[in-house]
């Protein structure tokens, strides 16, 4: 099984970049078998298809409005994470819908779970994550690590 752990964002709007700063993080620190890639995404969108029609699996991290407090994670997948995939619920997601789509067009769709953070601000230009987003990094790396764990993909922290 072929496991796609990707990050989304735009690494200049503040918690726009939790998804592409946990990806760097998750790869600073552990260890993992040769099917599992990950995948620093930034805003390509279509640009993703290759790495996610090479997947069996992505999981994939995002900053997600859900209407929370800032810092709340969010788990989405099956109809839920269709419910996601438009602006009002995601920042990301609409290009991934579009590529997700695609993918299916042409025969390879992976299964997709999206392990989201409640932005506290995504409209300020600003290389720092704000100090609620910045406190869930340790949370979303451990609900990734669930992820693998579900199909009994090991690990080690370096």
């Amino acid at each position: 099984m072929n496991i796609l752990i990707l990050g989304v964002g735009n690494v200049l709007y503040r918690d726009e970049a939790i998804g592409v700063k946990t990806v760097l993080k998750i790869q600073e620190e552990y260890v993992f078998p040769e099917n599992v890639k990950l995948l620093d995404g930034g805003t390509l969108g279509m640009g993703l298809m290759d790495s996610l029609i090479s997947c069996d699996l992505a999981v994939i991290i995002d900053a997600v409005k859900g209407g929370h407090e800032p810092g709340t994670l969010y788990r989405l997948v099956g109809d839920d994470l269709r419910k996601s995939m438009s602006f009002s619920d995601s920042l990301h997601q609409t290009d991934l819908v579009d590529t997700l789509i695609y993918c299916d067009l042409i025969g390879h769709r992976p299964d997709c779970v999206v392990i989201g953070v409640e932005p506290e601000d995504f409209t300020s230009l600003d290389l720092e994550l704000s100090p609620k987003v910045q406190e869930a990094m340790p949370r979303i790396i451990q609900e990734v690590l669930k992820e693998l764990d579900k199909y009994g993909i090991s690990y080690s922290k370096k």
